[in-house]
Parts: C-alpha cells; structure tokens; sequence
C-alpha cells in the first residue's frame, strides 16, 4: 500500500489574502487542528484552529497574522511512521505535503494514516507483544532478535517504547508456539520482563512459592 495514494487536495490551500473569517469558516466547516496556507504552490506554513479563532478583526487579511504560522510539513518519500512522528510533534490533525521541488501538492489526514498502519501486517499478524527492558549501553538489537530467532520465533518487528534513567524499554511483535522458552532467554541474559504473560513458568513458580511460604506462616 502506497501512502502517497492517501494525499488530499480536498479541501483548497489558504491564501495569505484571504480573511480572517473566510479561514475561521474553514475551521469550523472541518473538524481539523491547523491547514496550510501557500503562495504559488510553495508552502508559508500552516495556521492553528486555536490561533485563528481567536481573531477578533475578522475583515482582516491573514497576511496581518503570519506570525502566527507554524512550520512542519512531510515529504512524498516519508514513511508512515516518520508521519506519525510529524503528527505527534505538532499536536495536529493535518500534515501539508511537499514533492521533491519542495511545492505543495496536498496534506494527509491523521485518520487516513492511522488507518494505514492499523491495518499493516505488523498490527494485523496473530503473534505475542512482549515487552522488555535493560540497560541502555547493554541492549543490541541484534542480540534481541537472536534470541527471538534462536528459539524458533519470528519477529514481526520491535521499537523502544520507553526510555527513562539508563534503561530502555523494547516492545517486540513475535510469533511462536513457545514464546516462554523465548521469555527465560531473555532472563538468562539479563533483560527484565515488563509485560505479563499468562504461559511465564518464571512467575507461575514464583507465585507458589509465595503461596507456600504464606501457609507456612500461617500454620
């Protein structure tokens, strides 16, 4: 699937000639946090919901308020996780587009994107999330993935998902009929295991031994 086939051109570019209330109508005919506005195809930027409602002269001409346009947009070769960064960074619902002359050509939608990649191979494959944390310095991406592989699974893909005091979370997208022999792998090489998984023997000896020691004491 091409993300470039999700560019809109649905809704037209504003022009820094055009009102204050011309754009406030905009906003409040579509429901998205900023649009793009654009001077012979090349793009000035792109003005907020929040910042445009609150004009008060609505005969005014944009070009009055530029200073209140925001700069981010994504290129035709951007990834669908590069663009859900663009996104995320700049709290926004909408993200204009450049092709290689860096010229406007359109914007993606955050719905349209999200859609993309919920239905990817990577959400969409039956497998096992498992999440795991160690040491920044210590952790190698090589090192997870032959674990995974060296006890007969697959790995669908993995990202950090949490970086906090030296140590990195990686959240893993596995499939395997045996992911607790993948589980105490992990152990054995000092990674912790964030996530909970109901086939752990780790924890399921833990908790009776727990259970013992309990009726121990209470006797």
């Amino acid at each position: 699937m091409n993300i470039n086939d999700y560019i809109l051109k649905e809704i037209k570019a504003i022009n820094l000639n055009d009102s204050v209330k011309s754009a406030q109508k905009l906003f409040k005919n579509y429901p998205i946090t900023h649009f793009p506005a654009v001077e012979n195809n090349r793009l000035l930027g792109s003005f907020a919901e929040d910042d445009i409602q609150t004009i008060e002269n609505r005969d005014e001409e944009l070009i009055k308020h530029s200073h209140l346009l925001n700069t981010f947009f994504a290129n035709k070769k951007d990834t669908v996780l590069e663009l859900l960064k663009i996104f995320a960074d700049n709290d926004t619902t909408i993200i204009p587009v450049l092709n290689k002359d860096k010229n406007y050509i359109g914007y993606y939608d955050l719905c349209d994107v999200l859609d993309v990649f919920s239905t990817s191979p990577f959400m969409l494959n039956e497998s096992e999330t498992l999440i795991i944390e160690k040491l920044e310095v210590d952790y190698s991406m090589g090192e997870v993935s032959q674990i995974v592989e060296a006890n007969g699974g697959k790995l669908l893909g993995l990202y950090l998902s949490e970086k906090q005091n030296n140590f990195v979370q990686i959240t893993l997208k596995i499939v395997s009929d045996e992911v607790n022999e993948i589980i105490q792998t992990f152990r054995r090489y000092d990674y912790k295991i964030i996530s909970n998984h109901e086939n752990d023997i780790y924890l399921e000896d833990l908790k009776n031994r727990s259970d013992y020691l309990q009726k121990y004491l209470e006797m």
